[in-house]
């Protein structure tokens, strides 16, 4: 039986699943150059960015939202106490919105969100910030996240 943490990580893994799946028809439409109507007649759509981001943004999004549900899975089995549970929860789910958050935004980024003045990509701008900087934050928690349920892991019963 799942707890409330764990269903509630497992719904943000499977929202952040649905919005690697909408990267994913970005990506076909920035190969395709549109939207096929019907064989042979493709509706001309442009989206920023290239395939490549697309692609970043697609898979990244895809493994996130793994992430998030894999550790919702495990936490049972590790036997967390309960307030420990839930601020691991909260770190894992916090770390997934945030990288796909810098996903999103790296394709709108001159700088691809990678730092937070000019870089040789190009010119910071206010999209690149509001992708890089929760992510930044969410790399040095998700590091707490993940050695506490290594040392959960190893833990005598």
């Amino acid at each position: 039986m799942f707890s409330e943490t764990d269903r509630s990580m497992i719904g943000h893994g499977a929202l952040m699943l649905l919005v690697a799946m909408v990267a994913g028809v970005g990506l076909l439409v920035s190969v395709v150059g549109g939207i096929e109507l019907w064989p042979g007649h493709i509706l001309a759509l442009d989206v920023p960015s290239d395939p490549a981001g697309w692609v970043r943004t697609h898979v990244g999004g895809i493994l996130n939202a793994l992430l998030v549900m894999v550790v919702a899975l495990l936490l049972p089995r590790l036997e967390f106490d309960e307030a420990r549970a839930r601020r691991v929860a909260l770190f894992i789910v916090g770390t997934g919105w945030a990288n796909t958050l810098f996903y999103w935004a790296a394709m709108w980024a001159p700088n691809r969100a990678l730092t937070l003045g000019d870089n040789r990509l190009g010119a910071a701008n206010w999209i690149g910030l509001i992708g890089l900087i929760p992510a930044l934050v969410f790399v040095l928690v998700s590091m707490i996240a993940v050695a506490a349920i290594a040392r959960q892991a190893w833990r005598r019963r």
